[in-house]
């Protein structure tokens, strides 16, 4: 019976492509005396390298090999940690993601982009810049006459010998560890000549014949300026499962021409394996990369989504919490059962008290094995900041100005949903931060600053809630050329005076744009105004705040998470509805003389020195209202989003709980000023209020001034 290896590709794409985030990351800050970090990316791209070998890659397996060789040499100090070095290690990093991504998915990979740095590898495997000694770096070219005979002759060994002869003999259920060994052999054969003679001599009886078993062994002779490392390394997935030998070959140079004259024609990499046999695991084919060759070669690779759609990967403390709090609901429906008995006997007094007493449980239960489940679906938010260090790298590079990021709040967690959904509006804040923020290091200098400029990214919770700020200390947020670009395009009449609020909510217009020069980075007025509406549909808010000359930060408030929300029940001419308590400010009485009415924009009412817009939720939403109560004899909700503030006329306050968001678009089209609805206790439906969406919608509502006393409203 063969192992169905298929079953496993999964667990490796996730590790792989784990492997390429930290091969990244340290990539990113290594220096040429990091040794630790050096040996680490190695590690992992060995890993990578193997796991393809065996599970069908060849091409990832092929490509990466050339990666590990560079990578072997720097560690053995042969080669220096240069900035191109890092750079080439940088993309071929991208290439393997998209070769891993393109084999997960089905989807062709940039086949010319890919090609082009195997043979930038190749070119640097073949020319050796720099090679350490004494601790100095000594240029390749006089190498011959300034290297001592021994540090020569050191140089021409690493090499490696002519071939070698490899005995190979694995033990009999190597293969039930999921090992294969004619795999190991292919990825021999991409080192060099290979010739393979099968020994077939421990093979049993038919009758005792066990499938599950390994009974062949083999011996080898690879042809080829081969090192002895890159053999062990291949043979490191069957280590203490096997007998090796590797030999150098004491043959002349005549035996080994006439051995290469024995490889068959066509192939000079194909080995002659058992007859009858095939280097093809057994089981399900792998998935196969289709390639295709229209995609430019100097194409940058797409953004990746490093929280992966399919798993999650849970902490087993979460797991265990899980399983206890599932045993605490076992005992209380026990206890509850145990009252339902008692009421058939009559023993009312005694199955109320216990009926509370259970239900009470049930309560804090319920609620705790919420929060638990809620807590599996939560990630750092690391998953996401991990992609600007490289971001702001290759930022650096392009736009020729001199950077720093520092990243803190890392460990903050979130919901997997809401994680993936503002990683893209991340991307859109810390690019314009470096383009339109962060000046050029001569500006930077003149103006009294240092020559690196600093991008902060913090994550943090606050009141049930996670808050992401984007601070960067560049020149801050040109209030005259937003002013004029904004006149421009005729958003405000000339001559009007603004907030500094109002300025930043102009930068969230669509197609408004300051860039003097469009850039490949940023300057056409695409994206600021799809960040606002991306946060806006998770249910968040973004806050801008910006000095002159300083630099600028971008506030974004995001629900934890997707599914439940904390609201306020309020009552409305009969209905209820429940506002997010994010967007709660306060609740207060009416006072008569803190109302006023504005000609053509209804009433405003005066608190603490600001005007506030009233906003009346059944003419709004459309509901029917005898329209009989004074207006003091209302409440009002004080709600903001978006920086803005108005004032809520309800009815009634029908107290806090948290709610289970339905989704209303599956069913029915958007409705302004709604975002949902929940479920309540008693089983009726209460719609949750937008509060963005009623302010957008009292927009365009206009009518004559109105007063407090419903009579005289009538009467006009």
């Amino acid at each position: 019976m063969s192992i169905d290896i298929s079953q496993f590709i999964q667990t490796f794409l996730e590790e792989s492509f784990e492997g390429l985030d930290s091969m990244e990351s340290l990539l990113l800050s290594l220096t040429s005396d990091d040794s630790e970090s050096i040996n680490a990316i190695f590690r992992a791209a060995h890993s990578i390298k193997g796991g393809a070998g065996t599970f069908g890659f060849s091409e990832v397996a092929r490509f990466t090999h050339g990666v590990e060789t560079l990578l072997d040499e720097a560690r053995a100090g042969r080669r220096a940690v240069t900035t191109e070095m890092i750079a080439l290690l940088l993309e071929s990093v991208d290439c393997i993601h998209a070769m891993l991504e393109a084999a997960r998915d089905g989807s062709p990979v940039d086949a010319a982009r890919i090609a082009t740095i195997g043979a930038a590898i190749e070119a640097s495997l073949r020319t050796v810049d720099h090679v350490m000694l004494d601790s100095k770096t000594v240029d390749s070219k006089v190498l011959d006459t300034q290297l001592p005979e021994a540090a020569a002759n050191s140089h021409a060994a690493a090499q490696g010998p002519h071939g070698w002869r490899i005995v190979f003999i694995p033990e009999q259920d190597v293969m039930r560890s999921g090992n294969d060994p004619l795999r190991l052999i292919a990825a021999l054969r991409e080192l060099g000549v290979l010739q393979v003679a099968c020994n077939t001599s421990a093979l049993p009886p038919f009758e005792d014949l066990n499938a599950e078993d390994c009974y062949l062994s083999w011996e080898m002779t690879l042809l080829g300026e081969v090192n002895r490392e890159a053999i062990l390394e291949i043979f490191e997935w069957v280590e203490g499962q096997c007998e090796l030998i590797v030999e150098p070959l004491s043959a002349s140079a005549e035996v080994v021409d006439e051995m290469v004259d024995e490889v068959p024609h066509g192939d000079n990499n194909s080995a002659q394996a058992c007859p009858n046999q095939s280097l093809q695991a057994s089981g399900s084919e792998p998935p196969s990369l289709s390639v295709s060759a229209s995609a430019s070669s100097s194409a940058k690779p797409a953004a990746r989504n490093r929280a992966d759609n399919g798993s999650i990967r849970v902490n087993t403390d979460k797991i265990d919490a899980l399983i206890n709090m599932v045993g605490e609901l076992v005992i209380t429906q026990s206890m509850l059962s145990q009252m339902g008995s008692h009421l058939q006997t009559g023993d009312i007094n005694y199955c109320i008290e216990g009926l509370l007493e259970g239900l009470a449980q049930l309560e804090r239960n319920t609620r705790e094995l919420q929060e638990n489940v809620m807590s599996i679906r939560m990630l750092p938010i690391s998953f996401a900041f991990n992609r600007f260090p490289r971001m702001i790298h290759d930022l650096s590079a392009s736009l020729g100005k001199q950077l720093k990021l520092k990243l803190s709040g890392e460990h903050t967690e979130l919901d997997k949903n809401v994680l993936e959904k503002i990683t893209d509006p991340l991307v859109h804040l810390v690019r314009n931060a470096v383009d339109h923020g962060i000046e050029s290091p001569d500006v930077r200098l003149a103006a009294g600053k240092p020559a690196v400029g600093t991008v902060h990214l913090n994550a943090y919770h606050k009141g049930g809630n996670i808050v992401i700020e984007i601070t960067d200390d560049g020149a801050g947020l040109n209030r005259q050329r937003i002013l004029a670009k904004a006149v421009e395009r005729r958003l405000i009449p000339a001559g009007q005076s603004i907030t500094d609020e109002q300025i930043h909510d102009l930068i969230f217009a669509a197609g408004f744009s300051t860039a003097e020069v469009v850039s490949d980075v940023s300057g056409r007025g695409v994206g600021m105004d799809v960040v606002r509406k991306n946060i806006k549909a998770l249910g968040g808010s973004v806050e801008v705040q910006s000095r002159d000359g300083l630099g600028s930060t971008f506030i974004i408030r995001l629900p934890l998470t997707l599914s439940i929300m904390d609201g306020q029940l309020i009552g409305v001419s009969g209905e209820s509805y429940v506002i997010p308590l994010i967007s709660i400010v306060e609740s207060l009485q009416v006072r008569e003389d803190s109302v006023k009415s504005v000609a053509s924009r209804g009433m405003v009412y005066r608190l603490r020195d600001e005007y506030i817009p009233v906003l009346f939720l059944h003419e709004l939403l459309g509901i029917r209202s005898p329209d009989t109560k004074q207006l003091t004899e209302s409440l009002l909700v004080v709600v903001e989003a978006d920086g803005q503030r108005a004032a809520l006329v309800v009815d009634d306050l029908l107290g806090q709980q948290q709610v289970v968001i339905k989704a209303l678009e599956t069913n029915f089209k958007k409705v302004g000023g709604l975002s949902g609805a929940t479920i309540l206790g008693d089983g009726t439906v209460a719609l949750i209020l937008d509060v963005s969406g009623l302010i957008s919608l009292s927009r365009q509502i206009t009518g004559p001034a109105r007063s407090i006393h419903p009579e005289e409203n009538k009467a006009a």
